[in-house]
């Protein structure tokens, strides 16, 4: 694979994603909430940050880019920050404006943008298609989904197909550490499902041991996440309100 990618765990469940491109060496982070655990990583790796990309505009996800980038260019670097075009008037620390079909590159590959509005009205995502990795925000989660913060069910199915259009192997990358929760709403959603009753006990297990959960993959996903399992907007509507009310 050509690039490489690291967690860092910020606040009390956020995950920023540290990414390096392998053959150019560019680095670049993803929704930085803060900016200390991520230059402190870099630094450790000896990475050279030259990139942010946001998917939505909400401060857990954009709290970072003003500083990381102010602490590049102060050691003679260049950070060009990315980011969704319809919430531009919302993150002002944005370079790049990315709208749904545009390519954004990172180093010698590229990642594709893809629209995924509902839980903010611009959100994005990024999929790099030949390292079959997608970086979706919070959009989807494992065994969850978004808040429809300023969407609708409509637009979140949507998503759940476009998401899942993009194959089995696809790795997820979402931005926080949600899955026991999202799974245990799961199970009363759907308790007869083996694969999820598997996963919950798997799942629980990695927790107790203080273990991550994502990233996650489309296959996981279509098995075991009664949002991108709902057969209609209507039924993904009424499991958004019951985990919204749980």
């Amino acid at each position: 694979m050509s690039v490489e990618v690291v967690r860092i765990p910020v606040l009390s469940d956020n995950y920023v994603w540290l990414v390096r491109e392998n053959t150019s060496g560019e680095v670049m982070v993803v929704d930085p909430a803060v900016a200390a655990p991520v230059l402190e990583k870099a630094a450790e790796l000896g990475w050279q940050i030259t990139q942010i990309w946001n998917t939505h505009w909400h401060p857990d996800h954009t709290g970072g880019n003003a500083e990381i980038k102010a602490a590049v260019e102060a050691q003679g670097g260049s950070c060009i920050i990315t980011g969704p075009a319809a919430e531009a008037g919302r993150i002002p620390t944005l370079d790049v404006l990315a709208r749904g079909g545009d390519v954004v590159a990172f180093g010698t590959t590229t990642a594709a943008v893809i629209d995924v509005p509902a839980h903010t009205a611009g959100h994005i995502a990024y999929h790099f298609g030949y390292e079959g990795i997608a970086f979706v925000g919070d959009t989807l989660f494992a065994m969850g989904c978004g808040r429809l913060f300023e969407g609708t069910a409509e637009q979140m199915f949507d998503n759940m197909r476009k998401l899942e259009a993009l194959g089995d192997d696809t790795a997820i990358y979402c931005a926080h550490e949600y899955t026991l929760s999202n799974g245990r709403f799961a199970l009363s959603v759907e308790p007869d499902n083996a694969a999820l009753a598997e996963r919950m006990a798997m799942v629980t297990a990695m927790r107790e041991r203080g273990e991550p959960t994502v990233p996650t993959s489309i296959a996981l996903e279509r098995a075991t996440n009664p949002f991108m399992r709902a057969s209609s907007v209507a039924e993904l509507a009424e499991r958004r309100l019951a985990k919204d009310q749980a």
